[in-house]
C-alpha cells in the first residue's frame, strides 16, 4: 500500500502543548501543511508548569518570540536557578544556578578544582559561590546586558502562556475549532487515525493527530492502546496541589523548592502573583493533611481553594504510534522539581519539525523520535530520583523508603563515578549539565572520596589566586546589575 502524504496536520486540545505545537508548526511549515486544533473552554488544564529552563529562550527564538511581548502577557519574570531547602536534612540549603560554575579547562571540570582548594585550605566557600548566576540570584539581581551574560529562564502564567502563543498561531493560519471530541475514528485498514468526532457531529480528518488531551491521553493510550510505563517505583509522589496567592514582596529571580516531611513544596514568584503547590505521597499524607500544610506555609493572601492534581510519574512506552505523536501530558508526567514539563513540549515539538513525516508515516522515522524521546524522558527520571535517593533525611518513612529503594542502573552508575572520583559528565543528547549534575549531587551532601590531581599542577598560589580572581569578578559583576524589580519594570512590565 502506498504511504499517504501527510498534508493535515489535526492537534487534539490545546493549553501549553497544543499552542507550543500549533505555533511551531505554522511558523516553520506554514505553507506546506494545514493545522487544525481542536479544543474545549469547557476542559481546564493543568497549568501547574509555571517555571522553565534556560531552553526555552532557544525555542522562542525558533519562532522568533519578541521577548518583552512574551513577558508581558505572560505575566512572566526572569529566573536564575532553583533554591532547595530541607533537601540534604532539615534546615539544609543548597542552590542549583543556571549557567557554568567556575572554570573548567579539558582535562577537568570545576569541581575538581574547588575540592582541591578547599582541601588546601584556600577556600571555605561553597561550590555555589563560584557561579554569577547563583550570586546574583540571591542578591535578586537581574540584567540581560551583563558581562559576563547571564544564563537565564522564565516563570511564567501557563495560561497566559498558551494564549499569547494562540495569538502568534491563529492569525499565521492555524483553525481552531471549539467543541469535545466524542470519538476517535481508526482506519480499518491501516489502524491508523482518520479521524476525531466531536459531540456536535461534525468529523474532522486528518494525516498526522497530535495528541495535546492531558493525562487522558485519548488518541495515544485510548485509541491506540500504547501502554503506560510506571515509574513510581521510582518517584513515590502521586499527588500535588496547586494555589496563587498575592504577591507580599518584589519577585526573586530563582524558584524555591522546600523539601517537608512526605515530598516538597514550591513557590514561583510572578510580575502579579506568586505560584504555590505542594507535591506529596498519597501513602503517607491525606490530602487534608496536604492542603493544611499548604496553607500553612504560603506567604499572602490565597486568591482561590488549592486545587487538587492526581498523577502517575512515567510515560508511554511510544510517543509516536502510527500517524500519531503525543505531546505533554499525553506522553507522560514527570514532577516539576526542576521545570522541565514545558522543555518536553519544546524539544520534542522541535524534533516533529526535523522528522517531519512529508512523505507519509515511515517507521525509522518513528522509531527515532521514540528512541531520543526516551532517551530524555529517562535522563530527566534520572535527575528527579537523584534528588529522593541521596537526601539524607530519614525522619519520616517517605524519606527512609526514597533512602532504600533501589534505582536504575543508569542513575546509579552516575552517582557511583562522582563519589569515587568527582567525574560528572553530559552525554551528547542529555538535558542537564555537568554544572547541574554536581550541584545537586555536592548540594545533598555526596562528597568524593577522590578527584582528579590537577590543581596540583598550578605553581604555588596559583589555585588560591585563580579562586580569589573569580570570586572579585562575580562580585564585581552582580554590583553592576539593577535589582530584578527594576529591570522587569524597565523592560516588560505587566499590567
Amino acid at each position: 500500500m502506498a504511504r499517504k502524504r501527510v498534508e493535515r496536520v489535526v492537534i487534539a486540545g490545546g493549553g501549553t502543548a497544543g499552542w507550543v505545537a500549533a505555533a511551531a508548526l505554522v511558523k516553520q511549515l506554514g505553507p506546506l501543511i494545514s493545522i487544525t486544533l481542536i479544543e474545549s473552554e469547557e476542559i481546564g488544564t493543568v497549568g501547574v508548569g509555571e517555571s522553565t529552563i534556560p531552553t526555552a529562550r532557544t525555542f522562542h527564538d525558533l519562532l522568533g518570540i519578541n521577548e518583552g511581548v512574551f513577558m508581558r502577557a505572560a505575566q512572566a519574570t526572569f529566573k536564575l536557578g532553583i533554591a532547595f531547602e530541607n533537601w540534604g536534612r532539615d534546615g539544609s540549603r543548597y542552590f542549583h544556578p543556571f549557567g557554568s560554575v567556575g572554570r573548567s579547562v579539558w582535562m577537568g571540570d570545576f569541581q575538581h578544582f574547588w575540592l582541591e582548594a578547599r582541601r588546601q585550605g584556600l577556600t571555605q566557600e561553597g561550590y555555589g559561590a563560584f557561579s554569577l548566576e547563583q550570586q546574583a540570584a540571591l542578591a535578586g539581581r537581574f540584567s540581560q546586558g551583563s558581562k559576563p551574560p547571564l544564563a537565564y529562564a522564565y516563570h511564567l502564567n501557563a495560561t497566559g502562556y498558551a494564549a499569547f502563543l494562540r495569538s502568534l498561531a491563529e492569525p499565521a493560519g492555524v483553525r481552531r475549532v471549539e467543541g469535545k471530541i466524542r470519538k476517535v475514528e481508526l482506519a480499518p485498514e491501516s489502524g491508523d487515525i482518520a479521524a476525531l468526532e466531536l459531540e456536535s457531529g461534525e468529523r474532522i480528518e486528518g494525516d498526522l493527530f497530535i495528541d495535546c488531551t492531558g493525562f487522558r491521553a485519548l488518541l495515544i493510550g485510548e485509541a491506540l492502546g500504547v501502554p503506560f510505563r510506571d515509574w513510581s517505583e521510582w518517584i513515590a509522589t502521586d499527588r500535588a496541589l496547586a494555589v496563587q496567592t498575592e504577591s507580599v514582596g518584589p519577585p526573586v529571580p530563582f524558584t524555591r523548592v522546600v523539601a517537608h516531611g512526605e515530598g516538597w513544596r514550591w513557590q514561583i514568584p510572578l510580575q502579579t502573583r506568586v505560584g504555590n503547590g505542594l507535591v506529596y505521597a498519597s501513602d503517607y499524607l491525606s490530602e487534608d493533611e496536604a492542603v493544611s500544610r499548604l496553607l500553612g506555609a504560603i506567604d499572602g493572601k490565597p486568591l482561590f481553594e488549592p486545587r487538587p492534581i492526581r498523577y502517575r510519574t512515567g510515560m508511554r512506552a511510544s510517543t509516536w504510534k502510527r500517524n500519531c505523536v503525543a505531546l505533554g501530558l499525553a506522553s507522560g508526567f514527570i514532577e516539576p522539581l526542576e521545570s522541565t514539563s514545558i522543555h518536553l513540549i519544546h524539544v520534542a515539538v522541535t524534533r516533529l519539525l526535523q522528522l517531519f513525516p512529508f512523505a507519509g508515516m515511515d517507521d525509522a522515522l518513528t522509531a527515532r523520535f521514540n528512541a531520543q524521546s526516551t532517551h530524555e524522558w529517562e535522563g530527566v527520571r534520572d535527575f528527579i530520583i537523584l534528588h529522593y535517593k541521596v537526601s539524607e533525611r530519614d525522619d519520616t518513612a517517605f524519606w527512609r523508603r526514597c533512602r532504600d529503594m533501589p534505582i536504575p542502573d543508569t542513575l546509579a552508575q552516575r552517582i557511583a563515578l562522582f563519589r569515587e572520583s568527582a567525574a560528572a559528565y553530559q552525554g551528547g543528547e542529555d538535558l542537564f549539565r555537568v554544572d547541574s549534575w554536581v550541584s545537586v549531587m555536592l548540594g545533598q551532601g555526596i562528597t568524593p572520596r577522590e578527584w582528579h590531581q590537577l590543581g596540583k599542577l598550578l605553581k604555588p598560589g596559583e589555585l588560591g589566586q585563580a579562586f580569589g580572581d573569580i570570586r572579585r569578578g562575580i562580585a564585581a559583576t552582580v554590583a553592576t546589575l539593577p535589582t530584578h524589580q527594576q529591570y522587569l519594570n524597565d523592560y516588560c512590565k505587566a499590567r
